[in-house]
């Protein structure tokens, strides 16, 4: 059985300053992240087949893929409701 190390950076996207040379779009950004959620999600869905069809035994395995998938999204939503309520909060601003 192998135990993989599950570091902060694994679920919780790093945002380093852009550089002018390299500089990305909030809606890059914003479509990257949201791939990665899918990718979380995806890849606990494929780890609970192989484990109701017999092809692993390890149930941790398992049970780590689903609490990841579930931090990430949590996170996600998280991040879009504090997206939103700043939005609701600029627009009731007076110009």
């Amino acid at each position: 059985m192998q135990v993989n190390n599950i570091s902060h950076s694994s679920i919780i996207p790093v945002v380093e300053p852009a550089q002018k040379n390299n500089a990305q779009s909030f809606g890059q950004f914003l479509s990257e992240q949201i791939e990665k959620v899918n990718e979380s999600q995806l890849k606990t869905e494929e780890v609970t087949k192989q484990f109701l069809t017999g092809n692993t035994q390890d149930i941790h395995q398992v049970l780590i893929a689903a609490q990841e998938s579930k931090i990430t999204l949590q996170l996600a939503v998280e991040i879009r409701n504090k997206v939103i309520e700043a939005y609701q909060e600029i627009s009731r601003m007076s110009v």
